[in-house]
């Protein structure tokens, strides 16, 4: 997978974030989700952090700050402007070429920056839907970047599944679409939310 196409899903599915941000409605936070003993609000919080603060901080090769971690960002009333502003940030910051070069160091392990940049795009896209559904909403992305997806679950989903991150694969009709596939394989129901959400 060339790093220009991997930046063209993020900016893809950064987007289609963005535009789900926008509509989750204040009244809704406090509701719960499909992710147990997850709120609106603290799954909101998780996805922000991680895939635009985040997602910025690994291009930068810079650790999150605590203060950053324990952020509530949706008390600001104005929180999903700040995230579309945040990945346009974040997106833009892993247009350098010599950003996807090496490792980035994870505190406790390292791993290529290639493959970290896969796994956010995959985060941005899962909870995205995640929070779309909580919030009845829906989240599109193309059948390229669904692919793009389901590639990286398929890579990654026994590391997840050893820190229960992803709950078991959920069978799919043989007529599902890819990006269906990939919710499935990460242990989510397209037909009726996740059993659980990877933290």
């Amino acid at each position: 997978m060339k790093n220009d196409e991997t930046h063209q899903y993020m900016y893809e599915c950064a987007a289609e974030a963005s535009r789900v941000a926008r509509g989750v409605p204040a009244a809704r936070l406090s509701d719960p989700t499909h992710c147990p003993g997850w709120d609106v609000r603290t799954l909101v919080d998780h996805w922000v952090l991680y895939t635009s603060h985040g997602l910025e901080h690994r291009a930068l090769r810079k650790q999150l700050p605590d203060d950053l971690i324990a952020r509530d960002f949706t008390a600001d009333p104005q929180w999903a402007e700040a995230y579309a502003d945040q990945l346009e940030r974040a997106v833009a910051a892993w247009a350098d070429p010599a950003v996807w070069e090496g490792e980035v160091d994870l505190g406790t392990a390292a791993m290529p920056a290639t493959e970290i940049a896969s796994m956010i795009v995959k985060e941005t896209a899962v909870h995205g839907w995640d929070v779309a559904v909580a919030t009845d909403q829906e989240f599109h992305i193309s059948d390229d970047a669904a692919r793009f997806v389901l590639d990286v679950v398929e890579r990654h989903g026994d590391l997840y599944r050893q820190y229960d991150g992803f709950a078991a694969v959920v069978p799919v009709a043989e007529d599902a679409s890819v990006f269906e596939r990939a919710l499935a394989a990460s242990g989510r129901d397209p037909r009726q939310g996740a059993a659980r959400v990877d933290h």
